[in-house]
């Protein structure tokens, strides 16, 4: 008789180890680390870089906050992002990506972090030791929010638009680092596009950016 456990079992060994598809991308002047869950299907991407769906605002977001344009990274005619005009922009502002899982299992055909099984989590302390100048490691969903506390042992889970210390984390001055929770970016995410902005704003104010 194969019981439930079994059936489970058997669907997910039939679902491959998925890699993480990008390096991290930290630049050494960095004040803040946007950790995500993992990356979107390929299929979904216009770029090869972090947030590469087009119907995310993250960048929208970030042209509003710092170009009081939500277009200003935006090609409407390629339907993709101004990758070069991102990379430039992020190297120059000390903004570094990457996520929290470098291996998952997609259980269902979507982009959900719901549908998300983490194999391997990211070595999250090897990120902060190449960051000397990091203030804040940033999260924009629940996934990566709950990801990091459980690595990390951090037992006060921030709310959004809020930050909660991470005790075992300091950056090279020896100041202790915070997790900072946002919105997420995701036009699912059930916040007006002016509203994620404020949000946004006042977590890159709060860092000096």
């Amino acid at each position: 008789m194969i019981s439930y456990l079994n059936i489970e079992n058997i669907r997910r060994s039939t679902n491959e180890v998925e890699y993480h598809p990008l390096q991290p991308f930290l630049p050494e002047n960095a004040k803040v680390l946007f950790l995500g869950s993992f990356p979107p299907q390929r299929k979904r991407w216009c770029m090869d870089f972090y947030y590469p769906n087009f119907i995310n605002d993250h960048w929208r977001i970030e042209g509003a906050v710092f170009f009081g344009d939500p277009h200003h990274f935006v090609d409407e005619a390629a339907k993709c992002f101004k990758l070069d005009a991102i990379v430039e922009f992020c190297q120059e502002k000390g903004i570094a990506f990457f996520d929290t899982s470098t291996a998952v299992r997609r259980l269902k055909d979507n982009a959900a972090d719901k549908f998300l099984e983490v194999v391997v989590p990211t070595d999250i302390r090897a990120l902060v030791a190449r960051l000397p100048h990091l203030r804040a490691i940033v999260t924009t969903g629940e996934k990566a929010t709950e990801t990091i506390c459980l690595h990390l042992q951090i037992t006060e889970i921030p709310r959004v638009n809020a930050f909660a210390p991470i005790p075992t984390l300091k950056n090279a001055d020896g100041d202790q680092l915070v997790l900072y929770r946002l919105p997420s970016s995701s036009r699912a995410y059930p916040l007006s596009f002016s509203q994620k902005v404020e949000a946004y704003r006042a977590m890159f104010e709060h860092f000096s950016l």
